[in-house]
């Protein structure tokens, strides 16, 4: 049957993040710090709001927008953390996770041909969701050299009459690096200019460390009319296995996803979309949040700091829970270099190229796993360069 599957998707090889984590789930005293998500259990207040919409038998459908209790509640928190308004009724689409609002934004805007920017190293699922939505991905690389900080003038070098969209992600997944909002203006102009579509994924908007602040792209001025906001519960809030997200943006882009996601998946999760509520609303799980960063950023200075003192140049993380160390000081190139420490020392990280091409020279180290084990880890990376630095 191989010959049957579409070239679209025979083109997009699986998931580089995936196949580590699958091999080191067959493998006994493996540290992982592959995959992207909280060792934390989400919030008690929060499970607890979940299983009572459950114990009430809130078991069948919700409206295919989500419920209007979540959709003011993340009206409200998008207008207080970041001044920007978006109508419950039309501008507010909840999903299945924010991969499924990138999917559908990315599918109800592009045609055949539409080509969509995307600054590299990123998310793994960018590229490969413009391909499958029927669209050409064109990539920037971004540079330890530069803080992986897109310009506005490297978007502008890759523009052509078919660009439609840029898409980015910050906090950044795998770098960790945070858009100042120098470059965010600069990209704003720019997109002004030549009329592009903004898909900004926030889903990790609240994980920033030190004197950086997240700026939501939509609160740039004008940007509000040409951004699909994306954002989720999965990190800040502990919550990836409830796969919740949402999407905020125009009432016309919105209704043109809402279409898709009647015909694709009805409703998110009815008992998730109630633990939501509460993680928006409720004193408690605010308290739980703060509680996680103060925790991650514990975690980012062992982590940062332990890669650096062995040879491990890692440039410093401001948001998200990824450290992207360069292991060139290995000989190796970041495929062995992960293969080689998963075999040797059972340490799992990811190769950066799983995140694209700019990813070349490093990997991918999460830090979101308990402080006994990083450090542990890092004992067993320092063995590990030691041998082959």
């Amino acid at each position: 049957m191989q010959d049957r599957i579409s070239k679209r998707v025979a083109s997009v090889p699986p998931s580089g993040i995936r196949k580590f984590f699958d091999i080191a789930a067959t493998m006994q005293d493996v540290i992982s710090l592959g995959i992207g998500e909280p060792d934390f259990v989400t919030p008690d207040v929060i499970l607890q709001a979940g299983l009572a919409s459950l114990s009430r038998g809130e078991t069948r459908y919700t409206s295919n927008s989500g419920t209007i209790e979540l959709r003011r509640a993340i009206s409200q928190k998008t207008e207080a953390l970041y001044g920007v308004h978006y109508d419950p009724e039309s501008e507010i689409l909840v999903t299945v996770g924010v991969s499924e609002a990138l999917y559908l934004a990315l599918t109800a805007l592009l045609d055949p041909g539409d080509e969509v920017i995307v600054p590299e190293p990123c998310f793994v699922a960018y590229t490969a969701e413009v391909v499958f939505a029927g669209g050409s991905p064109v990539t920037i690389a971004t540079q330890f050299a530069n803080d992986f900080q897109v310009t506005g003038a490297e978007i502008e070098a890759v523009l052509t009459p078919r660009s439609k969209a840029l898409l980015i992600g910050y906090p950044n997944n795998p770098t960790g690096a945070v858009l100042s909002r120098q470059r965010l203006e600069e990209i704003a102009q720019v997109a002004e200019k030549h009329d592009l579509i903004v898909l900004s994924d926030e889903i990790y908007d609240r994980l920033v460390y030190g004197e950086h602040r997240h700026v939501c792209f939509a609160s740039l001025p004008g940007m509000r009319e040409r951004t699909i906001h994306l954002g989720g519960f999965s990190k800040d809030y502990a919550m990836t296995g409830w796969r919740i997200g949402y999407a905020c943006g125009p009432r016309e882009v919105l209704e043109a996803m809402r279409k898709i996601h009647q015909y694709t998946i009805m409703s998110a999760p009815t008992m998730g979309q109630a633990a939501a509520v509460t993680a928006l609303t409720d004193p408690q799980a605010e308290e739980a949040v703060q509680a996680m960063i103060a925790s991650y950023d514990r975690r980012r200075r062992l982590m940062v700091d332990g890669l650096n003192s062995i040879g491990l140049t890692t440039f410093e993380p401001q948001g998200a829970f990824y450290a992207f160390p360069n292991v060139e000081i290995s000989g190796m190139d970041e495929d062995t270099f992960a293969w080689t420490l998963l075999a040797e020392e059972k340490v799992a990280v990811v190769p950066g190229t799983a995140f694209g091409a700019a990813g070349k020279g490093h990997v991918r180290a999460c830090y979101a796993t308990a402080y006994e084990q990083i450090e542990e880890a890092l004992e067993r990376m320092q063995r590990f360069v030691r041998r082959h630095g």
